[in-house]
């Protein structure tokens, strides 16, 4: 190769580099996203979900640190197992959901931690409480679609969920694991303007 085909070759590229789209994962799955939970009962464990929830992403894997999540659950849906139980976590001494209805994340602060791990920072807001929790999550690519799997540990006492005599830890224990699993289709790049 002489020296101008490979300067040639060297300019195509780097017109290539310049001109490749960032994939960004936003268009949410709902129907193949879940929020769950698992509580400690007399030191027992008990699962329960979050059937009816929004989000909304913008995360591009290259450039982490300029990913945006937006999250808002519906209380009321809680299934935690039997109606009883729904019936009870809904009330005024749980989750009051006449004057609180949702719940909600916003991050403020990506990064990544490592081959397809990164932590997610930002207030999560409960009963009008909003205190700021870290996430950890995995990401990686199934065909078109992003998958992020993940979660963090929530104090429920932060955000005054059981009171009165529900305050005592000894019953429900303080510590209550979230989990999460979103799938978010790859978003269409944006058309390219020609000068």
């Amino acid at each position: 190769m002489n020296y101008l085909t490979r300067t040639f070759v060297l300019i195509g590229v780097a017109l290539a580099a310049n001109t490749a789209q960032a994939i960004e994962y936003s268009a949410v799955q709902a129907d193949k996203s879940t929020i769950a939970f698992t509580s400690r009962q007399m030191g027992v464990p008990v699962q329960g979900r979050f059937p009816k929830f929004t989000t909304r992403i913008a995360f591009d894997p290259a450039k982490p640190e300029m990913a945006k999540v937006d999250i808002s659950i519906d209380l009321a849906s809680i299934d935690a197992g039997s109606q009883d139980a729904n019936d009870e976590v809904v009330g005024k001494q749980w989750f009051n959901v006449k004057m609180f209805p949702s719940a909600s994340f916003t991050s403020t602060v990506v990064k990544a931690t490592g081959a397809g791990r990164y932590e997610v920072t930002g207030p999560l807001t409960i009963k009008g409480k909003a205190v700021p929790v870290t996430a950890t999550f995995g990401f990686k690519v199934e065909g078109n679609n992003g998958i992020f799997d993940g979660g963090f540990t929530l104090r429920r006492i932060d955000f005054a969920i059981g009171e009165g005599p529900w305050a005592d830890l000894s019953t429900v224990a303080n510590e209550v694991q979230i989990n999460f699993h979103v799938v978010a289709a790859a978003a269409a790049p944006a058309p390219t303007k020609t000068k």
